[in-house]
C-alpha cells in the first residue's frame, strides 16, 4: 500500500476505507493532501477486489475544508486565483467521488464546514454522528460556496433552507440535516463506524455493476426529461439483464436463498 503522510487507505473485505488524517487541522485539506486523495481515488477505482468505499476523518472533525493558512497571502500580495483552486483539485475530487462506479459511503465522524461539508455531500450515503454539525463557511470569508455546494443544496433541502445555509453560515446538527433530508442518517456517537461498516460490507457483497448505474442513472435524472430517463433506463437494463448478477439474483429469488453476487 502506498505510504500517505496527510490520509489512511484501508482495503478489507472488498470495503476501502479512506480516512482524512490531519485531525490537528481538522483534515483541512493542503495541496499535499489532494494530491494523495487523488492517487488514493485511483488506486481503488483500479482495484477491481474494491466494491464500496468510505470516507471519514481522523480525530474529532470530518473536515473543515480548505487549510486558509496553506494558501494565505500577506498584505500587499497579488490576489489568489481560488478558481485555479476549484479546477485543479475541489471540482476533480467531487467528480472523482461522484463517478466512483461503486458505493461512495461518508462516515461524518465531526464538523464538516465549507468544502468538507460539500465533500460530504458528493458521497452516496451519507452518515453523521449525533454530535456532528454541518456548516457552510463561505460567507464568512466572502466566497460562495464551492465543491458542488450550490449544486447540491437547492436540490437536497431546497432554494429557502440552502440560501439560508448559504447566506448565514450558521451550524446544522446532524439531527436537522436529517430530518431536512440533506444527509441519510444520524446515529450515536459510538454507533457511527459500527453501522456504517455494516451497511458497507452490505453493498460490496451486492451487484455492484447494477449500483454503478443506478448511480450514475440517479444523478443523470436532474438534467434529464422524463423522456430521456427512460430511455437511460431502458439502456441499462438491457445491459444489466446480460449480467451475471441479473442471472444470480432471478435464480436466487426463484430458489429462496440469498444470492451470491460478484459485480458482473
Amino acid at each position: 500500500m502506498t505510504p500517505y503522510e496527510n490520509i489512511r487507505l484501508e482495503v478489507a473485505a472488498a470495503v476501502a476505507t479512506l480516512t482524512l488524517n490531519r485531525p490537528d487541522r481538522l483534515n483541512s485539506f493542503t495541496v499535499a493532501m489532494h494530491g494523495e486523495v487523488r492517487a488514493a481515488l485511483d488506486a481503488v477505482r483500479a482495484d477491481k477486489a474494491v466494491r464500496c468505499l468510505v470516507l471519514t476523518g481522523a480525530g474529532r472533525g470530518f473536515c473543515a475544508g480548505q487549510d486558509l493558512s496553506d494558501r494565505a497571502v500577506a498584505p500587499g500580495d497579488a490576489p489568489l486565483d481560488l478558481g485555479a483552486s476549484i479546477d485543479n483539485h475541489y471540482k476533480p475530487l467531487v467528480l472523482a467521488l461522484r463517478n466512483l462506479p461503486l458505493p461512495v459511503i461518508a462516515a461524518v465522524n465531526g464538523v464538516a464546514a465549507g468544502a468538507g461539508a460539500n465533500i460530504a455531500l458528493a458521497c452516496d450515503l451519507v452518515f453523521a454522528a449525533r454530535s456532528a454539525s454541518f456548516i457552510q463557511s463561505f460567507a464568512r470569508i466572502g466566497l460562495v460556496p464551492d465543491s458542488g455546494g450550490t449544486w447540491a443544496l437547492p436540490r437536497l433541502v431546497g432554494n429557502a433552507r440552502a440560501l439560508g445555509l448559504a447566506l448565514l453560515g450558521d451550524k446544522l446538527s446532524a439531527e436537522q440535516a436529517e430530518q431536512w433530508g440533506l444527509i441519510w442518517k444520524c446515529v450515536d456517537d459510538d454507533q457511527l463506524m459500527p453501522t456504517v461498516r455494516t451497511l458497507a460490507q452490505q453493498l460490496a457483497a451486492g451487484p455492484t455493476r447494477g449500483f454503478a448505474r443506478t448511480k450514475q442513472a440517479i444523478y443523470a435524472a436532474t438534467g434529464l426529461s422524463l423522456e430521456a430517463s427512460l430511455d437511460l433506463e431502458r439502456d441499462f437494463q438491457r445491459e444489466l439483464g446480460r449480467s451475471r448478477d441479473y442471472r444470480e439474483g432471478v435464480a436466487a429469488f426463484m430458489e429462496k436463498r440469498a444470492p451470491k453476487f460478484t459485480g458482473e
